[in-house]
């Protein structure tokens, strides 16, 4: 049975790489180049890499805190959100501190108060699902829309730049508000230890702890889990609100050491594409780290190929669809295999 499951994995990466290949040919360029330029792109020189570790602290980030919604059984599709949610509680805070004027203990406060924002944005769609019975899909979506709606009226509004209101955003922070950086990479080694720590705690909370088994046993059957003792509906709050902390802690990373202001598009879709990682991860979180790094490195990489061989950037996009496609698919096929032979 192992060996046929690998089988079908290779067979799927064979796929999605024929695929690849013919779309390439098709608008008339070599895949040898393209694949080449991809990976040139990402990984040729470290300060490339560099960049390529700025965008995967977000993006896995925000797989890590969908990893808890799922294993309850939520489809948290409201995870982008809270990312904005959590960057605008962050740009609260550093507006404040840089008028009180001590950015010594912002640094500290800011993470905190994202996660809190990210937490209370995700707590009120799981709010929404536990009491008032609206799907946690939907409740998701329409929040997403009233954080962007939140964003665009404090860029133009309140905390608009002196004298303009300007789509780039709100007034740059001062400098020591910013989170280090590397200088010659412009790489935050604070915001890699955050997302190391936050993967070996969801690992550890989902493996090692009774809330993960109680995660585990309500994501399975609600009806059984309620029978033994266990009340779904706080679960689900709690799985909600730890997932939102880790997208706000996405946002905050983006306020502080990517934008070092809010702009309107401050969730870069991180938290639509950590939807892919997961699935694609099957829901394992030692598999999210290395999906999420290949999903960037695509991501970076295709910036080279309108200039290299006149391709479009989208190309990056397709084969990760294909990609979560294949799984899909894969998935569903070893499901009705064991149908059949139980």
């Amino acid at each position: 049975m192992v060996r046929r499951t690998v089988g079908a994995y290779v067979l799927m990466l064979l796929g999605v790489l024929c695929l690849t290949t013919l779309i390439v040919l098709a608008a008339g360029a070599p895949p040898f180049a393209a694949f080449y330029h991809l990976f040139e792109g990402s990984l040729g020189s470290w300060t490339k890499f560099a960049q390529v570790l700025t965008r995967w602290i977000p993006l896995t980030l925000c797989s890590c805190g969908l990893v808890l919604s799922f294993r309850i059984g939520l489809w948290n599709i409201g995870v982008e959100g809270q990312v904005v949610a959590g960057a605008i509680s962050a740009t609260a805070i550093l507006r404040m501190s840089a008028e009180a004027g001590f950015p010594g203990i912002s640094l500290v406060l800011v993470f905190l108060g994202g996660m809190l924002g990210g937490g209370v944005w995700a707590i009120i769609a799981g709010l929404l699902k536990t009491k008032g019975g609206v799907n946690e899909i939907f409740g998701g979506l329409g929040l997403n829309f009233v954080a962007q709606g939140i964003t665009l009226w404090l860029i133009f509004g309140p905390w608009r730049r002196p004298g303009v209101a300007s789509m780039s955003g709100t007034e740059i922070f001062p400098s020591s508000l910013w989170l280090p950086t590397i200088a010659s990479l412009r790489l935050s080694p604070i915001g890699l230890v955050l997302t190391v720590v936050a993967l070996i705690a969801v690992a550890w909370i989902l493996t090692r702890t009774r809330l993960g088994l109680a995660f585990k046993g309500i994501g399975n059957s609600p009806k059984a889990a309620y029978i033994h003792g266990l009340k779904p509906g706080r679960y689900m709050l709690y799985a909600m609100g730890m997932a939102g902390a880790c997208a706000g802690l996405a946002g905050t990373f983006q306020v502080t050491g990517v934008y070092h202001r809010l702009i309107p598009s401050i969730s870069s879709n991180y938290g639509y594409l950590a939807l892919l990682v997961v699935m694609l991860a099957n829901y394992n979180v030692s598999w999210i780290p290395v999906i999420a790094l290949f999903f960037v490195c695509l991501s970076v990489g295709s910036i080279q190929l309108p200039m290299m061989l006149q391709l479009d950037s989208s190309l990056s996009g397709i084969v990760q669809g294909a990609l979560v496609l294949g799984i899909l698919f894969l998935h569903a096929w070893r499901k009705r295999t064991q149908e059949r032979n139980s």
